[in-house]
């Protein structure tokens, strides 16, 4: 029986001990291009992301970032949490047309390479999270 119970107490938490990455652990690529795109910061906390990217988290100016790159070093994005008051008049008002009465589970700035800064807003419909990506004048881009 405690076999059983050490054995499924390590099964649910290995994923969440296998996403964090030790500093040594992380391609010298990454390190550079981190080290060249957020100058001055550097003591980040590193995991890995479903798509095998590398995570930075780090805090500049009491705000969290998450900055992603490849194994290789290409920056991929960086995401911050925001308050519904900070997106653009824009958003706010097409999320009142189009979303208005759904529960808002988070919401991110994010900075993309291939996507420009948009805004990630995730609801909640019927228990499931729903994201929708707006630009900064509105559109919803997916």
């Amino acid at each position: 029986m405690k076999l059983i119970i050490k054995t499924t107490f390590f099964l649910l938490f290995l994923p969440i001990f296998a996403c964090t990455v030790p500093s040594g652990g992380v391609p010298d690529a990454v390190k550079e291009a981190f080290a060249k795109k957020y100058p001055g910061e550097n003591d980040p906390d590193w995991h890995t992301d479903k798509n095998g990217n590398y995570e930075a988290r780090f805090k500049k100016k009491g705000v969290h970032y998450r900055a992603d790159f490849t194994p290789q070093g290409a920056w991929v994005e960086t995401e911050t949490n925001i308050k519904k008051k900070d997106l653009p008049d824009a958003v706010k008002k097409v999320m009142k047309e189009k979303y208005d009465g759904l529960k808002i589970s988070e919401i991110e700035k994010v900075e993309s390479s291939t996507k420009g800064t948009f805004y990630d807003v995730e609801f909640k419909v019927n228990g499931t999270k729903k994201d929708v990506e707006f630009n900064a004048s509105g559109e919803i881009l997916n």
